[in-house]
């Protein structure tokens, strides 16, 4: 079993930043590829970033440039940098584990934190 516990959201202004972290515990973390995926209101769940075992990196479009994903394997913790920060980020965002190697599809993901909220505001 793994635990999650994500933490750092809240309400920012258009163009400010904000670092989610997401603390792990339960399993050995470097044997897990770790996610992050929002889901705004009325839509559905999204992709934003992943990070493997090793540091490899993948994010989706609408965030790449703007936002980074990073893991520090001492403090069994992932990060999400967020910075240029639009109203079109506003969601609920998740940290994700998977066994295995990294993926853009919520399904393949066996274990979720319970959302931190970001807020941005115009």
């Amino acid at each position: 079993q793994v635990q999650l516990v994500e933490s750092g959201g809240g309400l920012v202004q258009a163009g400010g930043s904000l670092r989610l972290s997401c603390a792990a515990s339960g399993r050995t973390f470097r044997s897990l590829a770790m996610g992050w995926f929002r889901q705004a209101p009325g839509k559905g769940r999204e992709f934003v970033a992943t990070i493997n075992w090793s540091g490899s990196t993948h994010y989706a479009g609408s965030v790449k440039g703007r936002f980074t994903i990073s893991r520090d394997n001492a403090k069994n913790t992932v990060y999400l940098q967020m910075n240029s920060l639009n109203p079109e980020d506003t969601a609920v965002y998740y940290c994700a584990a998977k066994m295995g190697s990294t993926s853009y599809l919520y399904n393949d993901y066996g274990y979720w934190g319970q959302g931190t909220q970001v807020t941005v505001s115009s």
